[in-house]
């Protein structure tokens, strides 16, 4: 804008007599002494400006309200400014400031100021003049220090100091009574005065990235806080008094220097989330949360369940224990490499014998602290047959080795180091160049550190001579010894039982066992029990796979020697001429050795866990290792007229999605003979499905032609996600055909990738245009052609699908688990009476309480009691002083869960919350058994439109009352609108699904004494 342009302006504005007047934007670098004229004026904004200096005559606008001048290039402020006496609101951020006037304690209204991202390093004593202030921001400046009248400050609400060189508080600190946020982040401070503790009306703290070693015990009498955030301080301890703090809800505490907690820490009756990650606590990983600090910590309860019952903290040991991971092709030198690190002096052989499967390796090497480390060395074979397999060993608290043979070109660099990045979540992987006889090979580092971020080191090596190989396990040795989980405190329970475990001689053992063994050497809670084996199984210490089962009941010790087993059939001569097929006969010559003898059906059925193999519908124990079938393609003729047609393209392709996904659905493969290696011709309810899988193309492709096309579809999508969703941060596209007319019947089709299209609906863009024939096609169409589900793959398939997904299932469980059978070929119980309470099932129950509704409750309590059958309700199981959300969230994670539906429920924010829960965390249909009282109008469109109504009407009434409140004073509030919103939200779509089941009405619930109710539930617990 020029200055004539302006001044145009501002000659209107003096004429007009405005109020408000907005320059933003308009890349001033100047203002002219006539805005001086506009003395009515209320409101300037003068933001996002390039204005380096005011001129006085600012001075004059005496009725001045609210100054923005947020983002220019001013240095300095006039002295003048202190003439504007009525100003409320002063925004300088993003500024050059360098010093404040003193003429600035004149501005005694101001109740706003906002000074942040200015090169501030002192303030003025008169800032203490501003006496109605009540937000002061201060952050992201280079202040060292406060002036002691920063204390007269006594209406101020809201202080922010982050980003700063503060190394101390003056005491006067204490005199801001009426503070409800203090934030100091990211400064220098090493200790806090003890005149912190009068700020009484605190609500947040920040003191993150600080220098504290210690907090005051004046800090407990700060009890209206809700947040106090610790993270990045040098805290070795934490101050009994925190107990005090009865109102804190969330205390952040990662990355500090705490090996203990004090007992008080559990009179916090309100806290919510609690981070820990990045101490030296004696508190496993798993618990703590994930190792992103970005994620939510793990939950408040476990972890302080855990410490206090389990950890005495003089009784712990640090953990010094790995898994060293070596992958790469056949014949590469991984076996050559393992015995090398663990004996230099091992000659190689000149045919040294290929690794088949895993062979794991014991090294040990002495810290420079002294202690011994243990390295667990997994060597695997690097024969085709095995990779598919072998992810199922990537794991994650791992360091990888990815060997080349520098003699072969094809090294399989991409493929592998691909394979770890999604499997393990990017652990450190080293690539090292097996350079036999000195060949030196190039590898293209940048390139590939570019790509693969956990890339860490590229290293030669001759192990014939030895050259480069103390370099090699010199860096193993330091990345593996900084892995997230090294070192970390362990209960000396754990080690006991972990020790213990490795002295058994056996290969395995049964859970009772392994319970009894952890009850001998003091550790009792079966919690830990289960999350010490699950601790171990990541480390490659032992395998317990705690989901299947079968395989729940078996600790297996000796990891190499299941896996051996798995690949002596994967190998045997007898399966490969056979194509895969195998039967009981075959493994018991396979398994004849006595160390297997007695597991044969445990082993096989690791293999089912594996999605190894599967056993032939209607032809018991003969069995199929899709990896071995043909790769020529079956015979069989297809009609390609009417087709749905969809394709997966992937970045990145990992093996065996499509051997996976045949084991998945192989109860429906036609007539038990269409399916090959890369392809299977499935068969439903006169509908037929091909899928085929083009690795080279990095694609698969699906064509389904019959009478119920999109449910048979929607199943086998809804499979291929699932596996897809094993894998971390797997790149994919689906992409769906046209529909046009030059493209409808064409070979040629032109696809659009499904996540454009739901842009383009989210976007309320309905129609696109094809490629190919430039015709705009309808973009709701094209989905509901091909995809008959949600239009997102995380929420629930649709209720027309569920029952042929859960007919799949039920087909493929029976199938997949292998019954176990002595010698009569009776069924042996897989588990007994104590095993049964080792995994005990939940049955919630969702109610409004009061009314009909409550009296149904009763009711149903009384008659599943007298059968023996607990359900767990708020009203009982709740206890004194429980966490009411914390329940619900509980409610929302169970297995089952009764909903008896009214319209006070469906009012209820309580309930509807349960309901939304559920909903959340997946398989609603599955796991809600819901029961329709009369009154709920579930039934009409009319009626369930006035639910929506109602949670909209509830939304604005919180909305109105929140205006009427300061911003400072909404803490939780906000929690509850966004509560409302996601009820309101997610209404339509849960009373559509309601109103689809068959409830049955609560009179024949009654007279039937619920057996329908109660069978449907066993069912769903048997799963």
């Amino acid at each position: 804008m020029t200055n004539e342009e302006l001044l145009q302006i501002i000659e209107q504005a003096v004429r007009d007599n405005v109020t408000k007047l907005n320059l933003s934007g308009r890349s001033l670098t100047t203002l002219p002494p006539e805005i001086g004229q506009l003395t009515n004026l209320q409101t300037l904004d003068l933001s996002d400006n390039q204005l380096s200096s005011l001129p006085p005559e600012i001075g004059q606008l005496t009725n001045l309200q609210s100054l923005d001048l947020d983002n220019n290039q001013l240095s300095s402020l006039p002295a003048e400014i202190g003439q504007l006496t009525n100003l409320q609101s002063l925004d300088l951020r993003s500024d050059q400031l360098s010093s404040l006037p003193a003429e600035i304690g004149q501005l005694t209204n101001l109740r706003s100021l906002y000074l942040y991202n200015n090169k501030l390093s002192s303030l003025p004593a008169e800032i203490g003049q501003l006496t109605n202030l009540q937000s002061l921001a201060l952050d992201g400046n280079q202040l060292s220090s406060l002036p002691p009248e920063i204390g007269q400050l006594t209406n101020l609400q809201s202080l922010d100091l982050d980003n700063n060189q503060l190394s101390s508080l003056p005491a006067e600190i204490g005199q801001l009574t009426n503070l409800q946020s203090l934030d100091l982040s990211s400064n220098q401070l090493s200790s806090l005065p003890a005149e912190i503790g009068q700020l009484t009306n605190l609500q947040s703290l920040d003191l993150s990235s600080n220098q504290l070693s210690s907090l005051p015990a004046e800090i407990g009498q700060l009890t209206n806080l809700q947040s106090l955030n610790l993270r990045s301080n040098q805290l070795s301890s934490l101050p009994a008094e925190i107990g005090q703090l009865t109102n804190l809800q969330f205390l952040y505490l990662s990355s500090n220097q705490l090996s203990s907690l004090p007992r008080e820490i559990r009179q916090l009756p309100n806290l919510k989330k609690l981070d820990l990650r990045r101490n030296p606590v004696p508190i496993p990983p798993e618990i703590l949360g994930s190792k992103d600090l970005t994620k939510a910590p793990g939950d408040v309860n476990e972890i302080l369940d855990f410490y206090f019952r389990v950890q005495d903290p003089t009784e712990t040991e640090p953990f010094y224990e790995a898994k060293f991971l070596i992958v790469g092709e056949g014949g590469a030198g991984k076996t050559s490499l393992a015995k090398k690190i663990k004996d230099e002096t091992y000659e190689l052989q000149p045919e040294e014998k290929s690794t088949q499967g895993i062979e794991v390796i014991r090294w040990h090497f002495t810290q420079p602290n002294g202690k011994d480390f243990r390295v667990n060395i997994w060597d695997f074979g690097g024969q085709e047959i095995y990779h598919q397999t072998h992810q199922f060993f990537l794991s994650k608290r791992s360091l990888y080795a990815l060997v080349a043979d520098t003699r072969k070109e094809n090294t399989g660099f991409y493929w592998w180091l691909k394979v770890v990045e999604l499997l393990s979540d990017k652990s450190p992987v080293f690539i090292i160049k097996n350079e036999r006889q000195d060949r030196q090979c190039e590898v293209d580092r940048g390139q590939l550190q570019g790509e693969f971020d956990n890339l860490k080191e590229i290293l030669p090596t001759n192990l014939d001579t030895n050259r480069g190989l103390a370099e090699i396990k010199k860096a193993i040795q330091l990345y593996i010894s900084n892995l997230d989980h090294v070192a970390t405190p362990l209960p000396k329970l754990w080690v006991r039982v972990r020790n213990a475990l490795e002295n058994n001689s056996r290969n395995y053992i049964s859970v009772e066992e392994y319970f009894t063994l952890c009850r001998v050497n003091n550790l009792t809670d079966k919690k830990d029990m289960l999350r010490l084996s699950s601790y171990l199984h990541d480390l490659g210490v032992c395998l317990h796979f705690q989901d299947d089962s079968t395989l729940k009941h078996y600790v297996i010790l000796k990891p190499e020697w299941a896996t051996t087993a798995v690949y002596k059939v994967l190998d045997s001569q007898t399966v490969k001429q056979e194509l895969g097929c195998f039967t009981k006969e075959n493994l018991k010559d396979i398994w004849q050795d006595g160390e297997y003898a007695d597991m044969r059906d445990e082993l096989l059925q690791l293999m089912m866990r594996f999605k190894l193999c599967y056993e032939i519908p209607g032809r018991p124990n003969i069995y199929i290792a899709p990896q071995l079938l043909s790769i020529e393609k079956a015979n069989y003729t297809w009609d390609d007229r009417n087709n749905l047609i969809l394709r997966y393209t992937y970045t990145f392709m990992p093996k065996g999605i499509l051997t996976r996904f045949i084991v998945e659905t192989h109860p429906w493969i036609e007539q038990q003979e269409i399916v090959w290696k890369n392809g299977v011709v499935l068969n439903k309810d006169q509908t037929r499905a091909e899928i085929i899988e083009n690795y080279h193309q990095r694609e698969i492709k699906i064509r389904v032609a019959g009478n119920r096309k999109k449910e048979l579809m929607a199943v086998i999508t809804h499979e291929l996600e699932k596996i897809h969703n094993s894998y971390e941060r797997l790149q994919y596209q689906t992409l769906v055909p046209c529909n046009c007319e030059k493209c409808e019947g064409s070979q040629t089709l032109y696809s659009y990738p499904l996540n454009e299209l739901r842009e383009f609906i989210d976007d309320g863009a309905y129609l696109i245009q094809c490629r190919k024939s430039r015709q705009m096609v309808d973009v709701r169409r094209l989905i509901d052609d091909v995809m008959f589900q949600p239009d997102r793959p995380d929420k629930e398939l649709n209720p027309q699908v569920v029952q042929l997904q859960k007919e799949l299932e039920r087909k493929r469980d029976e199938s997949l688990t292998h019954r176990l059978r002595d010698s009569n070929q009776e069924e042996k119980p897989i588990m007994n009476s104590q095993s049964v309470m080792e995994f005990e099932k939940e049955i919630f129950i969702s109610y409004a309480w009061g009314g009909e509704s409550e009296q149904f409750v009763n009711q149903l309590n009384e008659t599943l009691q007298a059968k023996g059958i607990k359900i767990i309700r708020d009203k009982r199981d709740l206890g004194y002083k429980g966490l009411i959300k914390a329940f619900m969230e509980r409610i929302g994670r169970g297995k089952c869960a009764i909903a008896v539906i009214s319209d006070k429920y469906l009012k209820s924010p309580n309930c509807m919350f349960e309901l939304v829960q559920i909903a959340k965390n997946g398989e609603f249909y599955h796991r809600i058994f819901p029961i329709v009282l009369a009154d709920a109008q579930i039934y009409k469109p009319v009626a369930r439109l006035k639910y929506i109504k109602h949670w909209e009407d509830e939304i604005k009434e919180l909305d109105e009352g929140m205006k009427g409140v300061s911003a400072a004073n909404l803490q939780g509030f906000r929690e509850d609108i966004d509560q409302y919103t996601e009820i309101r939200n997610t209404i339509a779509e849960l009373t559509n699904l309601l109103k689809d089941m068959n409830t049955l009405t609560p009179d024949i619930h009654s007279k039937s004494e619920f057996e329908s109710l109660l069978n449907a539930i066993a069912h769903r617990l048997d799963e």
